[in-house]
């Protein structure tokens, strides 16, 4: 199980110890193996709980952007409690039995393992799908002019090997479930906390826009004191080659009519630890990650209460996934309203 990666590879050493210590309890999966600089980079997969086609799905993704690693960190720390939690949870047991949680902490090992944005081609993953944005398009939106700048996408030939391990993972474990929630995690933008959904690549409406809507009206209702700024990703703007949406449109284009995929990302506003410490934007990681290891310790178990939300609303889907046509009337007229008007 162990990689020919560098020893010094902390979140991977963390992750291969977390396998260790689950043994039998999860399936564990080497979707590729990335080859850098004379060195194996490993890219895993982890599966707990019923590997049925009935049964719904939470998905876990992290590293997507090597420099922003706090998002793989937050993934680790959560898997940590969920194994120590099996030893004796009865419920949480239970829970898995009738629903499967999958686990990408790491999708770009290079990039996390040198600190960088993109992987060691120099794409940036998350301008890498075969999809192009429409209106306000920037150089930060993804470009194809070199990999020496950030937001390179490709040469569009292809998607990078690492995008398409991502997209396989999806494509297995969630697209056949008759729900799927699927939370990615990044870093870097704001000085608040903001839990997107699609579309990153236009300013238009999704299908599950009305759903969106009712999800986040069931977390307003309970925890009204959360954090989170809740929201389509093109309202702050707009991107080329975003692998939530081409992956949401090929779903919609094979899922079957009553099925629900629910890509969401959460993009922790890391402004806000740079205004605490100033100076630490001349360190490498100091725009994209907690370095003071109080803010960081509290990082890491900032967002389980929303994790524990989407779990239970994945358990319990009949305030949102399961509308009737009135309901669904009104929450799509309340989010083209709130989200559009």
């Amino acid at each position: 199980m162990r990689s020919s990666a560098k020893a010094d590879f902390v979140e991977l050493t963390q992750l291969e110890e977390l396998i260790d210590q689950l043994g039998t309890r999860t399936q564990v999966e080497v979707v590729e193996r990335i080859h850098h600089q004379g060195r194996e980079f490993p890219i895993y997969s982890l599966v707990l709980g019923s590997m049925r086609d009935d049964v719904p799905v939470l998905a876990f993704f992290g590293g997507v952007h090597g420099l922003e690693k706090i998002g793989s960190e937050v993934i680790l720390s959560y898997l940590n409690t969920l194994t120590q939690l099996l030893d004796w949870d009865e419920e949480l047991n239970e829970r898995l039995e009738r629903s499967r949680l999958v686990f990408m902490p790491i999708v770009n090992p290079v990039g996390v393992f040198q600190g960088t944005r993109s992987n060691g081609n120099g794409v940036d993953l998350m301008r890498n799908a075969p999809i192009d944005g429409t209106g306000n398009i920037k150089l930060y939106s993804g470009h194809r002019l070199s990999p020496k700048l950030p937001w390179y996408r490709g040469d569009g030939a292809e998607m990078e090997t690492e995008a398409r391990a991502l997209c396989r993972v999806v494509e297995k474990h969630l697209f056949n479930a008759p729900l799927s929630i699927a939370l990615d995690l990044h870093s870097g933008f704001g000085i608040h906390d903001r839990l997107w959904f699609p579309y990153a690549s236009i300013k238009q409406a999704f299908p599950g826009i009305a759903e969106a809507h009712a999800l986040k009206t069931l977390f307003d209702r309970c925890y009204p004191n959360h954090f989170y700024k809740i929201e389509p990703m093109s309202q702050e703007y707009v991107i080329n080659g975003d692998l939530w949406d081409y992956l949401y449109d090929s779903f919609m284009q094979a899922r079957s009519p009553h099925h629900l995929f629910m890509p969401l990302t959460l993009e922790m506003g890391s402004w806000l630890w740079l205004r605490k410490s100033p100076l630490h934007l001349f360190q490498r990681h100091g725009l994209f990650h907690p370095l003071l290891p109080h803010r960081h310790q509290r990082i890491l178990r900032r967002h389980f209460t929303l994790f524990d939300f989407l779990y239970r609303s994945l358990l319990s889907p009949g305030q949102w996934a399961k509308l009737n046509t009135d309901r669904l009337d009104h929450h799509r007229q309340q989010a083209m309203k709130l989200w559009y008007g």
